[in-house]
């Protein structure tokens, strides 16, 4: 059998490298890229020690073991304990969803039952059945870009659901509850009152309006026209004039409730000195929330034991 080691230990390289680097993303090390296909280099070492010196201590369990810490040292630099482990188990962690993603697609483009010559069924687990480099040449950029959109995608869900709070509101007598977000973004205060103002979507809202109600508010805000609003409603609306992000002028329409709960904490925040911008449209596609909360709320809302 002819062994192309070039071609062997520049695929290595290259897998190497998506690895350190999948491993920095997730770790969010400012590490340099160059230090990274320093580590990589390293790790690709393994090709020709395991040709040449197949029953070296390198091809050993433990010594694959210290040899990845090697390579975490290389890539990463030593700064304290903690930080390497934390790096290695990543590294790890990587290797093995990277590892298994080729394996499940492999297996899944294979046909797992067959029927042999003698007319018999027969099923074949896979093991043993050689993953070609091209496979994997192709597969690993595919499995790399989704895990790492994955992962990506999931610490942003994590750090939008960390903000996530119960929020109960009263208007009209009516209480409905959803799920807040404390967006550090919004920081709108009605000019006028100097009251925060809170955002919330159409499939909230709409809970306290009847249909016709609720299109005389949309034309409204749609035409600009706010002598057309719901009689019913008069002294609960307040038009809030607001600066765009383009810089031009603009009004959003809102509405003065008679009460806010929100559930922060171990904490229930109750406030009625704010405004709610109506938002006619649904804030997430998800519907994981309908409220984008004001963080002045939370400091300056009277504070009870939840």
């Amino acid at each position: 059998m002819t062994i192309y080691l070039d071609a062997v230990w520049t695929l290595n390289f290259f897998l190497d490298m998506m690895l350190l680097m999948l491993t920095q993303a997730l770790a969010r090390d400012g590490t340099r890229k160059l230090r990274i296909a320093f580590g990589a280099f390293i790790a690709s070492l393994l090709v020709p020690i395991s040709i040449y010196f197949p029953d070296s201590f390198v091809s050993s369990v433990t010594g694959k073991f210290m040899y990845s810490i090697f390579i975490i040292i290389c890539a990463f630099g030593f700064t304290n304990i903690y930080r390497m482990m934390k790096l290695l188990l990543l590294f790890y962690f990587t290797t093995f969803a990277m590892g298994g993603g080729l394996v499940a697609i492999h297996f899944l483009f294979q046909n797992p039952v067959g029927v042999s010559s003698s007319g018999l069924l027969t099923y074949n687990s896979g093991y043993g059945d050689p993953v070609s480099w091209i496979f994997i040449a192709v597969g690993f950029p595919i499995i790399w870009i989704f895990t790492k959109s994955r992962m990506d995608k999931h610490a942003a869900e994590k750090i939008r659901y960390d903000q996530q709070y119960p929020v109960s509101i009263q208007i009209r007598n009516k209480i409905y509850s959803t799920t807040g977000y404390i967006d550090s973004g919004n920081q709108l205060v009605d000019p006028l009152t100097k009251m925060p103002v809170i955002i919330c979507d159409q499939s909230f809202l709409k809970k306290w309006f009847t249909e016709s109600e609720w299109k005389q508010l949309k034309d409204a805000n749609d035409n600009l026209d706010f002598e057309n609003l719901p009689k019913a409603w008069e002294k609960y609306v307040h038009i809030v004039p607001y600066q765009g992000v383009q810089g031009s002028g603009m009004f959003l329409i809102g509405l003065r409730p008679d009460k806010l709960v929100v559930y922060y904490e171990n904490q229930k925040i109750i406030t009625n000195k704010l405004l709610i911008g109506i938002q006619f449209a649904d804030l997430t596609k998800d519907q994981s929330y309908h409220c984008l909360l004001q963080p002045q709320i939370i400091k300056l809302a009277t504070v009870y034991s939840a």
